[in-house]
């Protein structure tokens, strides 16, 4: 595998009126975000994320409150930073439906948090290794002995476990200081690191500013996948129907109109419309079937094992059991049609 894999296919398809973005924020899977309101009867608590664009456009837009407006539900937004708080979040009951990589999905499944998948926001190729524009680094192999940031808990941590993997390198290799990925890409350009596992469209950013991808492989970045605690699918399932259902409006809309899109984008995330467009555009597959379900299962059991590998997760067996029980496609089937 080269040191620099340049899979710079535009995953751009306009074609379906399901197109998705699924991103990670300037703000993305890296800053803070608003404390959540206390829960309340007859309120949806779910969150919002520039990694996760459709939820900022259906924000904007306003349209979850539109649907749930005859039901005389209200609608509570709660920024993730990361897919790791989206994960603490869906934890502790402060969201309902919350979205996360793949990856991360799985791991919080296998350590016992309750929560399903859903429906399926992206397909991005939203992680990378980068260095500092004047970094003499060129390999993978380069950064034995080094510090990397890496938030963990999220794709860009996975996608740095795995290009070790791939590259004859073991985690215990390399020192991973675990920062936020905002906080990552300061530690980067101001030398407390050395590398950063960097996620868009912090990432996208980073470039703009000199910084240089080392290292990218599509293949370990995961799905973005939307959750939802298993107490709100079993006691109000309307919600959760009325959520990707609307998810579904965000990915049409999305599609026809690119240009709004990445203007919602880089306002929520304060970085630049080109930049944005950068994002969306290059490095996220938006025609995405989204029905969670074999595809996203295959790519899934190859990170399982690197979990149990890192002392992530205790043991397979837990990796087996979360992939038998994570997926919940019947809300996604009937939205998609």
């Amino acid at each position: 595998m080269p040191a620099l894999h340049s899979s710079r296919r535009s995953f751009l398809a306009l074609g379906l009126g399901a197109a998705a973005l699924g991103l990670s924020a300037c703000a993305g899977e890296g800053s803070g975000g608003s404390a959540p309101a206390a829960k309340a009867a007859g309120t949806l608590n779910i969150d919002w994320a520039t990694y996760n664009p459709l939820s900022v456009v259906i924000k904007e837009k306003g349209w979850l409150e539109e649907a749930l407006k005859p039901s005389g539900v209200g609608v509570n937004w709660v920024q993730s930073a990361g897919s790791n708080k989206a994960n603490e979040a869906l934890r502790a009951g402060a969201v309902d439906v919350g979205s996360t990589a793949g990856s991360a999905a799985l791991l919080a499944r296998a350590n016992g948090s309750p929560i399903k998948a859903i429906s399926l926001y992206s397909q991005p190729e939203w992680a990378a290794l980068v260095v500092g524009k004047d970094s003499k680094i060129s390999s993978v192999a380069d950064l034995k002995g080094r510090q990397i940031a890496a938030t963990k808990g999220t794709d860009p941590y996975f996608f740095l476990l795995q290009a070790l993997e791939a590259n004859g390198l073991k985690q215990s290799d390399v020192t991973v200081q675990n920062l936020q990925h905002a906080d990552g890409r300061t530690a980067l350009e101001n030398g407390s690191v050395e590398a950063w596992s960097g996620l868009d469209p912090i990432m996208a950013a980073a470039e703009q500013n000199g910084a240089k991808l080392l290292y990218r492989n599509i293949d370990f970045n995961t799905y973005g996948f939307l959750n939802a605690t298993e107490s709100f699918l079993k006691d109000r399932p309307e919600q959760a129907q009325a959520v990707v259902d609307t998810y579904e409006k965000a990915r049409g809309w999305a599609a026809a109109n690119l240009e709004e899109t990445t203007s919602i984008l880089a306002k929520a995330a304060s970085i630049s419309d080109a930049v944005a467009g950068k994002v969306i555009k290059e490095r996220t597959r938006l025609a995405i079937n989204p029905v969670p379900g074999e595809t996203q299962l295959a790519v899934l059991k190859k990170v399982g094992p690197i979990f149990v590998a890192s002392g992530d997760v205790s043991g397979q067996d837990k990796i087996d059991a979360a992939l038998a029980s994570l997926l919940e496609p019947s809300f996604a089937s009937k939205a998609a049609k």
